[in-house]
């Protein structure tokens, strides 16, 4: 009889683990595309509107050649604080410079870098943040640049999750990106940050490549010797990808309206407008950044944004609440 009641509640757990098994399967819905996004009306808009684009007899299908999707890059598609990751980039390159100029010691941006006060760091203005980009790569290859880059990404380490910038993105919206591409969507990221550092990790952590970024530019002069064997980098900004400037590296880099835009600040306005603005089925996103526990909450530099967005019908998407799983660390 105990070995009976023994075999029943061993019958008992197996069938159990199976029906949590089948329940945890069938809520990761694996021909679901989007697995990170929680069920609701931010994931439905974005699934409906994509289905729609794509279907010949939908009144908003749109040719595949016309299927552009812009994407902003801090805060949109991985974290931007206590502060840009270049800016820490640009950080460790004036300190390392610093000796060769210490009249920097006394001089602002650069005296708050050198005090690592990340607080005033982060009010820094757009021409502040811009001179120290420009003070801390002008004169250097275009090679010597990429080096740089390459040394930083391998050993630089977030302040408060302790990873790498290869586990800071946010990943929804890497699985929007490749939604996008699915459904014969040419993926850009447009970005206010420097667009050598953002095509550095394009690829690897987007799948996007470096000719599918836009973003500010520096001015280049061909070294020219016997040959022109190198691009060097200028104390000159020939485009500030931000606000305004967002439709216009558009125009001068991919030269095609797009269909869907996705961004998070007040920075991302205009590319949002441009997006909307084209003739024929469009998409606006705003990530908002309300999860302190998960990531950060802030509104600071989004208020604009937030109204535009309400006023126009853009898609308000709140990281606590439409967001399952916000960075990939987290599985671990």
């Amino acid at each position: 009889m105990r070995d009976r009641r023994t075999l029943l509640r061993g019958l008992a757990l197996a069938m159990l683990v199976a029906v949590v098994a089948f329940r945890g399967a069938a809520a990761q819905r694996p021909d679901d595309p989007l697995p990170s996004w929680n069920e609701g009306p931010a994931k439905q808009q974005i699934v409906a509107f994509v289905q729609a684009v794509v279907d010949p007899a939908s009144p908003a299908f749109v040719p595949v050649a016309e299927r552009t999707a812009t994407i902003d890059n801090d805060g949109t598609l991985w974290v931007e604080k206590p502060t840009y990751i270049q800016g820490f980039f640009v950080l460790e390159r004036v300190r390392a410079l610093a000796p060769q100029h210490p009249e920097w010691r006394t001089t602002q941006p650069f005296a708050a870098v050198l005090d690592g006060d990340l607080a005033q760091l982060e009010q820094l203005g757009e021409s502040d943040l811009l001179e120290l980009i420009s003070a801390t790569s002008a004169g250097m290859t275009q090679e010597q640049y990429d080096a740089e880059l390459r040394q930083f990404f391998a050993t630089w380490r977030h302040p408060r999750f302790h990873v790498g910038y290869a586990e800071l993105y946010y990943q929804p919206m890497v699985e929007l990106l490749e939604y996008l591409r699915q459904n014969g969507f040419k993926t850009y990221i447009v970005t206010g940050g420097g667009i050598d550092f953002v095509r550095q990790v394009a690829p690897t952590v987007y799948g996007i490549p470096p000719e599918q970024v836009v973003g500010t530019t520096l001015e280049y002069q061909c070294q020219v010797v016997d040959a022109c064997t190198a691009l060097v980098r200028q104390p000159r900004i020939s485009l500030v990808d931000d606000k305004v400037g967002k439709p216009v590296g558009i125009q001068v880099h991919i030269g095609r309206r797009p269909v869907f835009a996705a961004g998070n600040s007040d920075g991302d306005i205009q590319m949002l407008q441009y997006t909307k603005g084209r003739a024929g089925a469009s998409f606006q996103l705003l990530v908002h950044h309300d999860d302190a526990e998960r990531e950060y909450a802030y509104d600071q530099g989004t208020e604009q944004a937030l109204d535009y967005a309400r006023q126009d019908g853009w898609l308000v998407v709140s990281m606590a609440r439409d967001w399952r799983q916000i960075f990939p660390f987290e599985r671990k």
